[in-house]
Parts: structure tokens; C-alpha cells; sequence
């Protein structure tokens, strides 16, 4: 399938990164259809609309950057998308670039819930404030690094 992306101009992706929201993205809710695209700068990878070309979130794996990172997932969440096993489930979060040059951070709070076996996901509140819609990458990584 061909892609029209906001950062890259035509993609081609194959089904299997094909990924649905039945109830959308938070603030998003009327666009149900992504594409899981590799970024040009890894560990990121772009979660781009199929519907919407200027609809794109930067995605990365929290465990990355936070060794203790949890996300307390509910049952009836994981059943709304099918997951019947741990290895089904990946975490992602959205992260933000600002340009005006303040952190780069991701919402650690906010999570995306993919299950990995129907390609169904799901953008979960934690309820754990331990965790912030602004958790800063780069300092994060700072402190792993020490």
C-alpha cells in the first residue's frame, strides 16, 4: 500500500504495519487508520495517518529511555483490543519536538497500546503520577548514561 506521509512524501508499507484505533488518538478521535513507519533517526518511528497525510506522531519505545518505566495496563483495556498474552503487547510513546528549542519529551503518562497479533491499538491515561505527559528524553538518557 502506498502512503502519502507528512515528513517523507509517498511510502510504500506493507500490511503488517498497518495499525487501527477504534477509538482514535486522543484529540484525533475521527482518524482511525495508521501506518507504522521507520524513522530516519532510530529509535523513533512514525505513526502516520492513512487518512490524513499531515497527521503524523513520532513514536518511541519508553523502556529506552526510562529503566523503570510501568505501565499499569487494565484487563478490560487489553480484552477491548484483543491481547491475550504479555507478547502480544507493545508500548509506545508520542514524543514531541518543539521548535522553539525547549526538551524534547515524550508522554509517558498518554501511552499507545499496540497489540502486536491484530495490529489494534489503543492511547491509555495511566493513573500513576509518577509519570508525565512531559517526561524529557534527553535528560533521561543523560542520567543512564552516568
Amino acid at each position: 500500500m502506498e502512503v502519502l506521509t507528512k515528513a517523507n512524501g509517498v511510502v510504500s508499507v506493507e500490511e503488517k504495519q498497518l495499525v487501527t484505533f477504534p477509538d482514535g488518538i486522543m484529540g484525533f478521535e475521527n482518524y482511525k487508520k495508521y501506518a507504522l513507519i521507520d524513522s530516519e533517526y532510530e529509535p523513533f518511528i512514525w505513526l502516520q495517518s492513512t487518512e490524513k497525510k499531515e497527521l503524523a506522531f513520532l513514536l518511541v519505545d519508553p523502556f529506552l529511555i526510562c529503566d523503570d518505566y510501568e505501565a499499569d495496563i487494565d484487563d478490560g483495556t487489553l480484552r477491548y483490543i484483543g491481547v491475550t498474552s504479555p507478547e502480544d503487547l507493545v508500548v509506545m510513546t508520542i514524543v514531541t519536538v518543539p521548535t522553539d528549542g525547549s526538551p524534547i519529551t515524550a508522554n509517558f503518562l498518554g501511552p499507545v497500546v499496540i497489540n502486536r497479533r491484530n495490529n489494534t491499538c489503543v492511547q491509555v491515561v495511566l493513573n500513576d503520577n509518577r509519570w508525565t505527559t512531559k517526561f524529557d528524553i534527553v535528560a533521561s538518557l543523560k542520567r543512564k548514561g552516568d
